[in-house]
Order: C-alpha cells, then sequence, then structure tokens
C-alpha cells in the first residue's frame, strides 16, 4: 500500500503556488511529484497536491494524508450533493469548481482512504510535504532533485 503525504502552498495568497506529493517508503520518504501555477491560492495548491496524489496511486490502496479540512469535507461530505445538483450548492457557486470536479471523481473511483493532520505542527511528513510544496513554487522539479 502506498502512503502519501500532500501540500500546497501560495505566497502571498493569492500568489504563485507550488505543490508536492511526498511518498512515504520502509527506507525513507522522497517527493514524487511537484508541480506549480502562477496566480493561484493555497487552497488550489492543496486541491492539486491531492489529484497529483491520487493519480500517482492508479489502482493501488492508498493512504493519503493532508491537512487540507476543506478537501477532505469536499470529498467525504458536500461532492456527492453537489453533483446530484448539478455542481451548485444553495448558497451560490462552487469555488474552484475546475478542480473540485475533477478531484471528486478521481477520489470516488480510486483506492484512496485520506487522513486529516493539523498543519505546521511539527509532524515531519506534513513539514517535509509543505517544505516541498514550498521548493516546488519557487522552481523545484523532479527532475531537477
Amino acid at each position: 500500500m502506498k502512503i502519501l503525504w500532500t501540500d500546497g502552498s501560495a505566497v502571498p495568497n493569492p500568489g504563485d503556488g507550488g505543490f508536492a506529493v511526498i511518498e512515504v517508503q520502509e527506507d525513507g520518504a522522497k517527493p514524487v511529484v511537484l508541480g506549480k501555477d502562477k496566480n493561484t491560492t493555497n487552497i488550489r495548491m492543496e486541491g492539486k497536491a491531492l489529484i497529483a496524489a491520487i493519480k500517482y496511486a492508479g489502482d493501488e490502496d492508498c493512504e493519503i494524508h493532508t491537512d487540507s479540512e476543506f478537501w477532505i469535507n469536499v470529498l467525504q461530505k458536500w461532492g456527492a450533493g453537489w453533483k446530484e445538483k448539478g455542481w451548485k450548492k444553495k448558497s451560490g457557486e462552487i469555488k474552484n469548481l475546475d478542480i473540485v470536479k475533477e478531484l471528486y471523481g478521481l477520489y470516488i473511483n480510486s483506492q484512496v482512504s485520506l487522513y486529516w493532520t493539523k498543519g505546521h505542527v511539527g509532524t515531519k511528513y506534513n513539514e517535509m510535504a509543505d517544505e516541498w510544496a514550498n521548493r516546488a513554487r519557487v522552481g523545484a522539479t523532479i527532475e531537477k532533485l
């Protein structure tokens, strides 16, 4: 089973953003997917990190750890209802709908279990994912590692 940790970053927010997917293996952990966008937000980068992680997991059983309570709620609480209502909610438009739709579609067809972790409290792999998301924001790539 794959064990992945994700994080996203934008500085300033909105601003240049990056995301990272870290894979934890018996012999340590390493970034396996990094990405970046211009003129974006933290929440978009968190979502893109989860998209990348689910794609990386493929059809395998996978644990994904994230500090984004928002995206876990989208996937586990709100997404099904939004989809059923034609991607609408009572209080108005769904922000970041492009990411919501892609991520929800990937998630419901995956073997992924999501785990929330509190961010920025010293959790080893959450801190590592944050560090690499910030490195990706300024140009780090897997190819340059």
